[in-house]
């Protein structure tokens, strides 16, 4: 029992370091899934891996004359099935825009990394580790210092049939991104409100604040949301 768990002490700490790593990341992201969770996804993958590697200990009788033979790869489908419903907890959709894709795929390599460590593949699981963690940190250092271009979905509502300010609208979004793209058309309050909503692109957070003073100002309309994409 005791080798055993001194064999079984290397996998864990591998997949314990390696959530940590790349738990801390979306930690100081501010996400909802972070330090503790990362942690948990990759040891839980490790230990059930870890399990199934070692099928012959478990207390279970086998039927006389039957020969039992153990499959590990079946644990690792169980456990990277389950980590998708985790993962879909932590993808939410505000308005027309969806957030955690980032955070659920991290999870999900997570879990990966941690049947690597789990099956004794530290190589692989380290490379796996490092490889995340540059992809998270590194991309988004690169990405930092690339021409701002923030992702808005826009929507704004007017009165039932007020063209003059659905010109006006459309004009004041132009002048941030002359491809807005029209996304969505709806009819509210009993027919008397229509609201209109855009996928566009801006420069940055000067943008977003000019473009709702701008729609802030405008006369007729009677309300608008800006919902910047970040994941």
């Amino acid at each position: 029992m005791t080798a055993d768990l001194i064999s079984a002490l290397w996998p864990v700490m591998g997949a314990t370091v390696a959530g940590g790593l790349i738990g801390l990341e979306r930690e100081w992201r501010g996400r909802a899934a972070g330090f503790r969770t990362h942690i948990l996804v990759s040891l839980a993958s490790a230990l059930l891996m870890q399990a199934a590697m070692t099928q012959g200990g478990w207390a279970f009788e086998a039927l006389p004359d039957e020969n039992i033979v153990t499959d590990p790869t079946r644990m690792a489908h169980g456990v990277l099935t389950g980590i998708g419903f985790l993962c879909a907890g932590v993808i939410f959709r505000t308005g027309f825009s969806i957030h955690g894709l980032t955070t659920a795929a991290s999870l999900w390599i997570t879990s990966a990394i941690g049947i690597l460590f789990g099956v004794g593949l530290y190589g692989l699981g380290v490379l796996g580790t490092v490889t995340t963690v540059l992809i998270l940190i590194g991309l988004r250092l690169v990405s930092a210092r690339l021409p701002g271009q923030t992702v808005i979905d826009a929507e704004v509502c007017w009165a039932r049939g007020d063209v003059a300010t659905e010109a006006r609208v459309e004009a004041a979004l132009a002048t941030v991104d002359s491809h807005a793209r029209p996304d969505r058309i709806e009819l509210g309050e009993a027919g008397a409100v229509s609201t209109r909503s855009w996928r566009m692109k801006a420069g940055g957070d000067h943008d977003l604040k000019t473009l709702a003073a701008s729609l802030s100002g405008m006369e007729g309309v009677l309300a608008y949301r800006l919902d910047p994409r970040d994941d």
